[in-house]
């Protein structure tokens, strides 16, 4: 199953009030090969729920946005960047690609929260949801990872955010901004560490 590592920018924490302004991704086939990255920028149509707060975590103004496409343009070519990456042959005119992208899993830090804000935008839209609804989140593989590291004497994040996970594995953001394809990037990598972590442990009967 192909994976994609998504991270979102959003003008605030209310999936049903505010809005995505930027979609990060990095495209995996079903052997974890790199298949290409995604970045936009969305133009939010509610200009009220743009915060200050969340400007100074990802640092896009709405002057920024301005020429930024809209939700309803960018949902559609992310579904086609996907299926062009993966070589997967949509027929002309088929606007439905669930036969294509249902065994596409949804990966991400925290990323039920991602997934509820993208799940919003397309049914505002009114349109299909074509993912798996099968998610791989990175916090909650670190949780139970560092917990059996810490069982066995090994030093471990006391947070599990993805800045305290990168960190761990030897990995750190350019600048203090949030952007959501660095984001995405970066936890793909720490996805990649734990996956090999997992490989190595051994169980003592």
């Amino acid at each position: 199953m192909p994976y994609l590592v998504l991270d979102l920018e959003m003008t605030g924490p209310e999936p049903d009030y505010n809005e995505i302004i930027q979609i990060g991704a990095v495209l995996f086939d079903d052997n974890w090969i790199e298949k290409g990255t995604y970045l936009t920028n969305v133009y939010p149509e509610n200009k009220e729920a743009f915060s200050s707060s969340s400007e100074q975590i990802h640092n896009l103004s709405l002057a920024e946005l301005e020429d930024a496409p809209m939700i309803y343009d960018v949902l559609p070519e992310l579904e086609e960047w996907i299926c062009t990456q993966l070589g997967l042959r949509v027929p002309k005119g088929q606007l439905d690609r669930t036969p294509f992208l249902r065994d596409v899993i949804i990966c991400g830090q925290s990323v039920i929260n991602d997934i509820n804000f993208l799940k919003e935008a397309y049914r505002y839209e009114k349109l299909k949801w074509p993912y798996s609804r099968v998610l791989l989140d990175l916090h909650t593989l670190a949780y139970f990872t560092f917990r059996v590291l810490k069982a066995n004497g090994q030093k471990v994040p006391d947070r599990l955010s993805l800045t305290a996970i990168a960190g761990y594995f030897g990995f750190t953001r350019e600048d203090g901004f949030h952007n959501a394809l660095e984001d995405a990037v970066l936890t793909a990598k720490c996805l990649k560490k734990v996956f090999k972590l997992a490989d190595e442990m051994k169980l003592i009967a």
